[in-house]
């Protein structure tokens, strides 16, 4: 019994440790309208710092798995959750938007270092499909941060200006800091080998690549739609900043939920049939979504978003473990090269679709309909 309870304690810290984006990006979603008001620029402006972050995030990622495969899961953790602290303070002290640019950036990639210890360590201890359901476990309960930090963020802004989000950030990572420093034990056994070597292994797998990519692409369009969310909500259908949350929040249960699905039918299913099937759906859901963009009430659009990001619920978890299979001795780099990809191609897309700025659904829809159609491609002959 004692091992189970510690097996739950190790995956809810590991999933804290990774939920770092997620809250990050979540919680000042709600205050971007209030943040385009107070650096008096237009809100595309404030909504392309979500971009900036995950460029930040991507570059954090390539050195952060070189300091988890050298110095440790436990040591590189804690020096990005300090650096993320200290960079998140400064940003309550922006006064332009370029600086507000560059403290996201800087706090991103400390965010980076952080966030490929938790995948490295699960790859360290599980394997195969026990690998998947420990990967879909943590999502499950990462899931939780992009469900309650819009309404931490909206709670937070009721009260108080947007820069008490970041003093929340600031918190976050510091209480995070503080149990990683008291309970977590190191899971990684070193072994020389030079940063070149590693990520060349990594970056030569075509396998895992192709993986890896298909994940990248699925996160984008997430991302795309968590980015024009504060759109779609705020500013298409009126909804005000206190009810944001819920709106937001629906897509995320339905998330969960479909994770949940996920982990029974991996059972019965192998990871890579998942991955195939949500594909296939998120393209015809995509389609549809571009049939009735142009008249699209709101029901019908949370619908649609809800649809489509549910089905990463059987992408994420399988396609990480699918990817870190091939990587017994370099895990911290195998997960760096991932989340680059992940984060980088999610900066670019999302940048992408932000500069087709429309008051019309129809952009969203059509991108999300092209990720998933490349993705498809990419995977539809892989064995």
């Amino acid at each position: 019994m004692k091992k189970t309870i510690n097996h739950v304690y190790l995956i809810v810290l590991l999933a804290l440790l990774s939920a770092v984006a997620p809250i990050a990006i979540d919680s000042y979603i709600p205050s971007i309208p209030a943040m385009a008001k107070d650096f008096n620029v237009s809100i595309e402006k404030i909504e392309l710092t979500l971009s900036i972050f995950l460029i930040g995030f991507a570059i954090g990622q390539i050195f952060g798995g070189i300091l988890s495969d050298n110095i440790g899961r436990r040591k590189s953790s804690l020096l990005g959750l300090l650096g993320f602290a200290f960079f998140s303070l400064l940003m309550i002290f922006s006064t332009h938007i370029y600086e507000l640019w560059l403290y996201r950036f800087i706090e991103a990639f400390f965010g980076g270092l952080i966030v490929v210890n938790a995948s490295a360590a699960v790859r360290d201890l599980f394997h195969g499909q026990e690998a998947a359901k420990v990967f879909s476990l943590i999502g499950t309960v990462r899931s939780l941060a992009p469900l309650l930090a819009p309404a931490i963020g909206a709670f937070i802004i009721h009260f108080f200006s947007w820069q008490a989000v970041f003093i929340f950030l600031t918190l976050y990572a510091v209480i995070m800091a503080f149990f990683i420093f008291k309970d977590f034990k190191e899971t990684y056994t070193y072994t020389k080998r030079k940063a070149l070597e590693s990520y060349k292994a990594v970056l030569t797998n075509q396998k895992a690549m192709r993986v890896m990519l298909v994940l990248g692409l699925s996160f984008s369009g997430m991302f795309s739609l968590i980015a024009k969310s504060s759109f779609i909500y705020i500013e298409h259908f009126q909804i005000s900043t206190d009810l944001f949350p819920f709106f937001f929040g629906f897509n995320i249960v339905i998330l969960m939920l479909m994770i949940r699905v996920n982990i029974k039918l991996l059972t019965n299913y192998s990871a890579i049939v998942l991955i195939k099937r949500a594909i296939m759906g998120q393209l015809i859901i995509g389609v549809c979504f571009i049939l009735f963009a142009q008249d699209i009430g709101l029901i019908g659009a949370m619908f649609f978003i809800a649809s489509f990001m549910s089905l990463n619920g059987f992408i994420y978890g399988n396609c990480t473990a699918l990817a870190l299979e091939n990587f017994s001795k370099n895990a911290g780099v195998a997960s760096s090269v991932i989340g680059v990809i992940q984060f980088g191609v999610g900066a670019v897309i999302s940048a992408a679709v932000l500069m087709f700025h429309s008051n019309s659904l129809l952009p969203i829809a059509v991108s999300i309909t092209l990720i998933a159609f490349v993705a498809f491609l990419l995977i539809r002959n892989y064995k």
